[in-house]
């Protein structure tokens, strides 16, 4: 069963990682979900960098297993405050990642 990222996860969430980067934290409550978002690499660098038209050089991803957990950074377009800065706290750059989709086993996706 195919569901969307957004309906999945705890919580997904974006802020500033410093004036240059933002970071996306999309944080789960069951552990089963979450490996298989990880294993099956729907925040992939790839992936990611695509939707933000990001170098994928400059993203990184890092899954948090014992925190249920994944992390994405990369630079931001503009830096923080800037004159041509349009989210001055990153709080609203996560919203694209609600539509990511994975794909559930069966006994999952009777769970979620």
């Amino acid at each position: 069963m195919r569901r969307r990222l957004g309906e999945l996860a705890q919580l997904i969430r974006s802020k500033n990682a410093g004036p240059f980067w933002l970071t996306f934290d999309v944080m789960f409550d069951d552990p089963e979900i979450y490996r298989q978002v990880r294993d099956q690499e729907v925040l992939s660098v790839e992936r990611v960098a695509a939707c933000y038209r990001q170098d994928p050089a400059s993203v990184l991803v890092f899954a948090h297993d014992t925190a249920l957990a994944i992390k994405v950074s990369f630079p931001r377009p503009v830096s923080s405050g800037s004159a041509r800065d349009t989210d001055v706290f990153g709080g609203q750059q996560y919203a694209p990642l609600m539509d990511f989709t994975v794909d559930l086993s069966e006994a999952t996706a009777t769970r979620s």
